[in-house]
């Protein structure tokens, strides 16, 4: 092979410069990512009623002692800090997972019903058996996330396969109707869901490491799982049939991300109650950077939604402070106007 044959086979081989400068952009973004959720782990330890110094956060961690200050950091704002983590990486990619899942921009377990779904099931485990603790009502939850997703999935199914529309607008039926449900079991029985109430309204706070650690390796599984189908699940982007002739299972795969969404949804409403809107937006962020492949989609939203979730609990902390307003209030009020502008755009962010 002469000099000139070697240079040619070389230029054939290399990339294209965009698709270099394509991934660069997603390294890129998710290292940036990932920098801005730990300075909001680090806002998150030092904003509050009072503001604590990271020195004395330092020392709560490395050479604890009986100062108030280090037992505030430890015993509240680590916990919380450490559950609004792993809630956010929950919802944000059990968001992305649905919406890949389902083809719909606008999915997310909120929307489609499946906090709806687990709420009512721990309000059942709550009210009618006397479960208190978040071992006991976390299956509970897992089950009711799992019936609602397979039947908005059943109600948005047509002949042509799966309409988006039908599938919102099942899921918002299926939501309202469990969340009136749950509604009147609490009416039934005051008394057991006087402790609920900030429940009920999606928190972080309050939370101790022991409801997180019952649940994590539920989370590692699904997020295993996740990945697993990122690759069929950006074939099925393209339609059933290209899929199918790509060798892609769909029966296997769907099966697979429904079952990883419940597990992701599930746990994270066992956690800290319903919390909307989160897996709605963060995909379509993580989509805007890295474009439409599942794999770069999944990651992104594990680093951005978290970041999403306690920025939103750091301004609950001081908007009113002393007093607190629950995350799951601050994401509504957030993600409302998003839901609408996506809806009212032409064209959502591609699947």
């Amino acid at each position: 092979m002469t000099l000139v044959d070697a240079m040619e086979a070389a230029t054939l081989t290399e990339e294209p410069p965009a698709a270099v400068s394509y991934r660069r952009r997603r390294v890129i973004g998710l290292v940036a990512a990932l920098a801005v959720l730990i300075v909001l782990m680090v806002l998150s330890l030092m904003v509050g009623s009072k503001a604590i110094p990271v020195s004395v956060i330092w020392d709560a961690l490395l050479n604890p002692s009986s100062n108030a200050d280090q037992f505030a950091v430890r015993d509240f704002r680590l916990p919380r800090t450490a559950v609004g983590l792993v809630v956010g990486v929950a919802l944000g990619l059990s968001g992305a997972l649905i919406q890949a899942l389902t083809r719909n921009p606008l999915a997310d377990p909120g929307v489609l019903g499946v906090h709806a779904g687990a709420s009512f099931a721990v309000t059942v485990a709550v009210g009618l058996f006397g479960v208190r603790a978040s071992q006991g009502y976390m299956w509970f939850a897992f089950v009711g996330a799992l019936i609602v997703t397979l039947l908005v999935l059943a109600l948005g199914s047509t002949r042509k396969g799966s309409s988006p529309v039908v599938m919102v607008l099942a899921g918002v039926c299926v939501g309202a109707v469990l969340g009136g449900a749950r509604e009147a079991l609490q009416l039934t029985d005051p008394d057991a869901f006087d402790a609920m109430r900030y429940w009920n309204a999606g928190s972080i706070a309050g939370r101790p490491l022991e409801v997180v650690w019952p649940v994590l390796p539920f989370f590692a599984f699904a997020v295993v799982l996740a990945f697993a189908v990122s690759g069929p699940l950006n074939a099925l982007a393209l339609g059933d049939e290209l899929a199918v002739a790509q060798g892609v299972r769909l029966a296997r795969t769907r099966v697979l991300a429904v079952i990883a969404l419940t597990f992701l949804a599930g746990g994270a409403t066992a956690i800290a109650g319903p919390i909307g809107f989160v897996g709605l937006m963060v995909p379509h962020v993580a989509r805007w950077i890295v474009g439409p492949d599942q794999r770069w989609i999944f990651a992104h939203s594990i680093l951005l939604a978290p970041s999403l979730l306690l920025v939103s609990d750091i301004l609950g902390r001081v908007v009113m402070r002393p007093a607190e307003i629950p995350v799951g209030v601050v994401t509504a009020f957030v993600g409302a106007p998003v839901l609408v502008a996506l809806v009212r755009r032409k064209k959502a962010s591609g699947l």
